[in-house]
């Protein structure tokens, strides 16, 4: 079990931030309002986000670069400027969404303070200790921050809940023709594979075989094959019991559309009673802490290797400024963000809705990098690897297109 837990790094790093405060408002708001009836997403996306997360993990072990500087390597520029142009509004929007959330929570646990007031503090908290702390020390904690989310297992055994339906809901897709149900379809497509987490899966791998002086071989290849699938499963695990959590208590319940924290709050009511607002807050300040670094630091790797910056988690603040102010400078418009009027869950909701539009784009280069032998040698993608990320191409832009039509309509 110790020689397992070693192996694990980025990829279930990568895993736990997914399941961010953007995830978590995601996939209560889809419980609530549908039911059981999206519960298929989650076993139907595992493989999606195994493959695209194991191609880009793939990208960074044999590049030796992160996925912005492979970009600039090897496309003409105009390419790099549209996947920068696509990826920082929404990752800058998905940091600010996520200090909401988090102060929002904080507010709802203690009344009397307002929520910027947390948001503030929380954001001053992560900007010391990414600043100050060395990789291996962030790494380790967030690993420990990922038991956070386990509390969503639990909810569904304590109250009556109906295992065969459930059963059927998870194999069974359930479709429906209309504006509310391809806008949260598009948003659980857009939290589960962001592209932030190809910018950090990337980086993070390079960071990796640095720090450990790594040489590519099929041994590597297969421990973050292992890495990946663990850190995709433990993110599909707790999304199946959050749309499960909240399909059965919310919509069973009644509360089919979640506006606050306070209704969100409600699905762990079965679990904690009058405490249920402390473990919700405390669900979503885990992941936020877990997420925001992510989030921060993947616009971080993708500016430094844009202008040819030092970067790195690795290095301390002098030896990469600029790599620490991008990081510096997100945090603080994510902060401006979340001091506006937008309703916190409106925020998180609509960052995921975004990310399902923005994200074929990258999807699409990643595949062409991963079939291209002159940038991944012996390892460009398998038949397998190419059929599912095609298929996941094909998904995304069909979901955010119907989306539209409908919205339209």
């Amino acid at each position: 079990m110790s020689s397992f837990w070693k192996k694990l790094g980025p990829g279930l790093v990568t895993g736990a931030s997914d399941d961010d405060p953007s995830g978590i408002a995601t996939y209560s708001a889809a419980g609530a309002q549908f039911g059981l009836q999206l519960l298929w997403t989650a076993i139907f996306t595992y493989p999606l986000m195994v493959v695209i997360q194991e191609m880009c993990a793939r990208i960074g072990i044999v590049t030796r670069h992160g996925l912005a500087a492979t970009i600039k390597r090897h496309y003409p520029l105009p390419v790099l400027w549209l996947i920068v142009g696509l990826s920082f509004p929404a990752i800058a929007l998905n940091i600010g969404a996520d200090i909401a959330g988090m102060g929002a929570v904080g507010h709802l646990v203690f009344p009397s303070i307002h929520s910027s007031v947390f948001s503030i503090a929380f954001t001053a908290i992560l900007m010391y200790s990414i600043i100050a702390w060395p990789y291996r020390r962030i790494a380790s904690v967030l690993k420990w921050l990922c038991i956070s989310l386990l509390s969503y297992l639990v909810i569904p055994f304590l109250v009556d809940t109906n295992w065969w339906q459930v059963a059927k809901s998870a194999v069974l897709p359930t479709i429906m023709f209309d504006k509310s149900y391809f806008m949260i379809l598009v948003g659980i497509l857009g939290t589960t594979i962001s592209p932030y987490l190809f910018f950090w899966q990337t980086s993070m791998e390079v960071e990796e075989g640095a720090t450990k002086n790594i040489v590519v071989n099929k041994a590597v290849i297969s421990n973050m094959t292992l890495d990946v699938r663990s850190g995709m499963f433990f993110t599909t695990l707790v999304f199946f019991f959050i749309v499960l959590t909240a399909g059965t208590v919310l919509h069973n319940g009644g509360v089919t559309t979640i506006v606050t924290v306070e209704d969100a709050a409600k699905g762990l009511q079965p679990l904690a009673g009058n405490m249920a607002y402390a473990l919700f807050a405390i669900g979503v300040i885990g992941t936020g802490l877990i997420a925001i670094p992510v989030l921060a630091g993947s616009l971080s790797y993708m500016i430094s290797e844009v202008f040819g910056w030092k970067e790195g988690l690795n290095k301390k603040f002098q030896r990469a400024p600029g790599f620490y102010l991008t990081m510096i400078v997100s945090l603080c418009i994510g902060l401006a963000i979340d001091l506006t009027d937008v309703s916190p869950i409106t925020a998180l909701i609509y960052t995921a809705i975004l990310y399902g539009v923005t994200a074929p784009v990258l999807i699409g280069l990643v595949l062409h990098i991963c079939n291209r032998t002159d940038i991944m040698g012996e390892y460009t993608n398998k038949t397998m690897s190419n059929v599912v990320g095609i298929a996941t191409l094909a998904i995304m832009s069909a979901a955010a297109v119907l989306m539209f039509v409908y919205w339209g309509g």
